[in-house]
């Protein structure tokens, strides 16, 4: 809710969803309006958006999914990926922990929070939360750990850097984690000059997450688009039966065509870096 004393000579800075969309993407959703195509994101726009941010990634492996929200994409990400006994670790900061009203936790799984005073977590820690499970002859009573879930930025705008990235998607690897990146803010992280994954292209971090993460996702709504994010598999297992799933948990929009164009309008010629820049 705004608050009482809000005025227009306020400026929000919490992220782009004070505001609608950028017009570009006004323009162009109202001038394909009356348009016909087929639904549920098997469209041509949907078509040409995938290409464009599996490029972007540098990748030809990727499956790419555009979503409603981001609470949506967190839980049905999570619920893909996890067999009923399974948990993810998320930093106690974490969206899935706080902001989400138990979403992950209405899917049937536990999120096993790990205090964080900075909104990240450390390669140490999860290997510590992986022994702490898996040296317990008990362990069969608990949750067992089988994702991370991580934010760039985080809820706190702390950045991850190339090091930590890198150490994070080592330890997942070793001990069989999948690792998977919130990207709500994506946009400002990929532009904030503290970053250091840049590899000076124009694309910046694009190819260095989409081959440590197994899964992440492109936020829209909070960086320019008025809904929507687009989320990037790449873990075979993660891919399988995907849309079915993303259908029941109520991520998949039948106008999908609304999404793909406005990613498509994102990306098309740098306005979403320009964006999370500004």
């Amino acid at each position: 809710m705004v608050p009482a004393f809000f005025s227009k000579a306020m400026i929000l800075f919490n992220c782009d969803y004070s505001e609608g969309a950028h017009a570009d993407i006004l323009r162009r959703m109202a001038e394909t309006n009356m348009e016909q195509t087929a639904g549920y994101g098997e469209d041509p726009y949907c078509d040409q958006a995938r290409k464009l941010i599996a490029g972007l990634c540098g990748r030809t492996d990727l499956d790419i999914h555009f979503l409603i929200g981001g609470t949506q994409t967190n839980f049905t990400v999570i619920a893909a990926a996890l067999r009923p006994h399974q948990c993810v670790l998320c930093a106690d900061t974490g969206h899935i922990n706080v902001h989400e009203s138990g979403a992950v936790e209405a899917c049937g799984h536990k999120v096993s929070a790990i205090p964080s005073p900075d909104g990240k977590l450390t390669a140490r820690q999860i290997e510590e939360a992986w022994h702490a499970h898996w040296d317990d002859e008990t362990r069969e009573h608990m949750p067992q750990p089988r994702m991370v879930y991580i934010s760039q930025p985080t809820e706190l705008g702390t950045i991850y850097s190339r090091k930590e990235l890198q150490e994070i998607s080592g330890v997942c690897r070793r001990r069989g984690l999948y690792l998977y990146m919130d990207g709500a803010r994506l946009g400002y992280g990929l532009c904030d000059e503290d970053n250091d994954l840049d590899d000076g292209e124009e694309d910046l971090d694009l190819p260095a997450i989409s081959s440590l993460c197994d899964a992440f996702y492109i936020g829209g709504t909070k960086v320019g688009a008025l809904f929507g994010e687009a989320l990037v598999l790449r873990h075979e297992a993660l891919k399988e039966d995907f849309r079915y799933i993303a259908k029941q948990k109520g991520g998949r929009l039948a106008k999908g065509r609304l999404l793909g164009i406005q990613f498509l309008e994102l990306f098309r010629d740098g306005l979403y870096f320009r964006l999370g820049a500004h």
